[in-house]
């Protein structure tokens, strides 16, 4: 039987952006996936004192960016964990449940470079393919060079895929909403609309 092709993006969210939506659609065009999974941390480790929304509100933002886009779907497997939210964890648990689906580890260039620092990415790569989205300002063939290194690394498939470069964070998107600056065209019509009415980030 032939698996689906299922990308992940995964992230805090705190909050989901353009950026975000924009990589899971090149990921999507560029693989041929069947579906995006936008899978909110739980309990980040490297994130113990986040400061920002609420996981509910978190949660919320994330529907509201995607729900109008069929090749998208919000999973809450972290979330409904009380552990802390590793990346091989979270895809053990989804390859053990869902056995018929393939699945593809969606990241930006500075996570690649990381990559290998990550806990226990050997499990990661055991059972995903990873996708690794360059910058448009990176040389091409160092992009290359990190793919290559990592597949040598960890003897996983490292996929290059080319997305528009969206100059925002999550973190520089909550200081310029704090301080009061517009943020209109940073989120989707329907976040921005949640983050006003209820006062986020203010």
């Amino acid at each position: 039987m032939l698996k689906k092709k299922v990308g992940i993006m995964g992230g805090t969210f705190d909050p989901i952006h353009i950026g975000h939506l924009i990589l899971a659609q090149a990921a999507y065009e560029q693989l041929g996936l069947d579906k995006v999974l936008f899978i909110p941390a739980g309990k980040p480790p490297h994130k113990r004192d986040r400061k920002g929304a609420t996981d509910d509100q978190r949660i919320d933002m994330v529907r509201l960016a995607i729900e109008d886009d069929p090749r998208f779907d919000l999973s809450l497997i972290e979330m409904e964990s009380e552990d802390y939210s590793y990346t091989y964890k979270t895809i053990e648990k989804l390859t053990g449940a869902h056995p018929d689906e393939d699945y593809y580890f969606i990241i930006g260039q500075d996570s690649l470079e990381t990559f290998h620092s990550w806990v226990k990415p050997e499990e990661i790569v055991k059972h995903a393919h990873i996708a690794a989205a360059d910058r448009p300002d990176c040389d091409q063939s160092k992009m290359e060079k990190l793919l290559e290194e990592n597949r040598q690394l960890l003897k996983g498939d490292f996929i290059g895929i080319s997305c528009p470069d969206i100059q925002i964070s999550s973190h520089e998107l909550r200081d310029v909403i704090a301080k009061g600056c517009g943020f209109r065209y940073f989120v989707t019509d329907k976040v921005y609309d949640y983050i006003v009415r209820n006062g986020i980030y203010l």
